[in-house]
C-alpha cells in the first residue's frame, strides 16, 4: 500500500541553513495494516506525511503509495487516501450534513450516492442527530469524529491520520478510537497514524515505526521492540542498609542483566536492571536471595513501554515530548479561543 526509498525532504528558508527534516525513509506499508509512527517533536513525522498525501513534494527519493507515484500521478493517490491532519479540516460555518455532502461532491459523488454516504458515515461516527448543526458549536470530540468522516467519504483503501485525538480528554480518545477501528473491520482500511499517545500506539498498532531526526531507527511489532530494545525491569527492595551490595550483586548476575542501578533513597535501598526475561529472573531472584542469606523485603517485575524503547533508543523520553507537545497545543487552543471572543 506504502512503498517509499530513500525519502527525502528539505527545507531552505530565504535567509538560513538548510533543514533537513527527512532524511532518507525507507519504508513498506502492506494492505490493511495498522501503522504508529513515533518520534519527537521536529522528528520529520508530519513532514513525511505530507509527501506522502502528496502536500508536499520530496526533495529526493521516490514514494509509491495506492500503487501510485506521489509526484507523476499525484490525483490517483489522492482518489485512493484519506487524510485527517492536526487541525479540523470542516469549515466553522458550515453544517455538519452540507459539510460532508459537499465533501462528496469534490470526490465525484453525485448528490444521491453522497447524501447516502454522509448519512451513513453520520451514524458510523455516532453524529447522527448533529447533522444540522455549525460545526462551530461542536465539542472537540464531535469535531474529530467530523474530520474522520471527511476523510472517509470516499471509502478510501488507506487513511493518514496525524496526532489524531491530540486535545481529546479519555473519554472522548477511546470513543473516537472506537469508532475508527471498528469502521477499518468493516472496510479492511489500512491506517498509517503519528501519534504522542503511546498506549494508543501499544495497544491498537500492529506495527510501530520510530523515527528520530528525520530515519526510521527502529521498526517492528509493539512487543517485539519492547523485549528487544527494552526489556523487562526487576526492582528488588533490600530488607537493610548492609544487604545492598549483596542483593545487587544478586541482581547483576541474573540472564541478560544490565543497567544496574542502586538507589538508596527507596526505602532501605531499592536495586534494578534490565533483564531479558523478568518472569524466569524473578523467582531466581528469591531462589538466589534464600541461598545466600539476603533477606529481601520486595520484589517485582515491571514490564517495559514504548517510551522505554524510545529512551534506549535516543536516551529521551518520547513521553515527556509527548505532554509538551499537547500543552503547546492546549495553549494554542486557548489562545485561538481567546482571539474569537475577541
Amino acid at each position: 500500500m506504502i512503498r517509499t526509498r530513500s525519502l527525502t525532504k528539505d527545507f531552505t528558508p530565504s535567509r538560513g541553513k538548510t533543514v533537513h527534516a527527512v532524511r532518507g525513509i525507507s519504508l513498506d506499508v502492506e494492505p490493511g495494516e495498522l501503522v504508529a509512527v513515533l518520534g519527537p517533536n521536529g522528528a520529520g513525522k508530519t513532514t513525511t506525511m505530507r509527501m506522502l498525501t502528496t502536500l508536499i513534494a520530496p526533495t529526493a527519493g521516490s514514494a509509491q503509495v495506492a500503487g501510485f507515484d506521489v509526484l507523476t500521478a499525484s490525483a490517483q493517490v489522492r482518489r485512493r487516501i484519506g487524510y485527517v491532519g492536526q487541525g479540523n479540516g470542516a469549515g466553522h460555518a458550515q453544517r455538519v450534513r452540507d459539510e460532508l455532502n459537499s465533501q462528496g461532491a469534490i470526490y465525484g459523488l453525485d448528490r444521491a450516492a453522497s447524501r447516502r454516504r454522509t448519512g451513513e458515515l453520520l451514524e458510523a461516527l455516532d453524529l447522527g442527530e448533529l447533522g444540522g448543526r455549525k460545526v462551530s458549536d461542536l465539542s472537540g470530540g464531535q469535531r474529530r469524529r467530523l474530520d474522520v468522516a471527511m476523510g472517509l467519504v470516499h471509502a478510501p483503501s488507506l487513511l493518514f491520520l496525524d496526532e489524531p485525538s491530540t486535545g481529546l480528554d479519555p473519554q472522548n480518545r477511546a470513543n473516537l478510537w472506537d469508532h475508527i477501528l471498528r469502521m477499518r473491520a468493516e472496510h479492511g482500511m489500512t491506517i498509517v497514524l503519528t501519534t504522542h499517545y503511546l498506549d494508543e500506539a501499544d495497544s491498537m498498532a500492529e506495527r510501530v515505526v520510530v523515527v528520530d531526526h528525520g530515519q526510521v531507527i527502529a521498526d517492528d511489532d509493539p512487543e517485539s521492540l519492547k523485549s528487544t530494545l527494552a526489556g523487562d525491569r526487576v526492582v528488588a527492595t533490600a530488607a537493610s542498609r548492609d544487604g545492598v551490595p549483596a542483593l545487587a550483586r544478586l541482581v547483576g548476575s541474573l540472564p541478560g542483566a544490565r543497567d544496574v542501578e542502586v538507589d538508596l533513597s527507596i526505602g532501605q535501598g531499592q536495586v534494578t536492571a534490565r533483564v531479558t526475561d523478568g518472569p524466569s529472573a524473578l523467582p531466581e531472584l528469591v531462589t538466589a536471595a534464600v541461598a545466600d542469606g539476603v533477606v529481601v523485603a520486595g520484589a517485582q517485575v515491571v514490564r517495559p513501554t514504548l517510551d522505554d524503547v524510545f529512551l534506549s533508543l535516543t536516551g529521551r523520553s518520547l513521553r515527556e515530548e509527548g505532554t509538551t507537545a499537547r500543552a503547546q497545543q492546549d495553549t494554542t487552543d486557548n489562545d485561538t479561543k481567546g482571539q474569537v471572543a475577541a
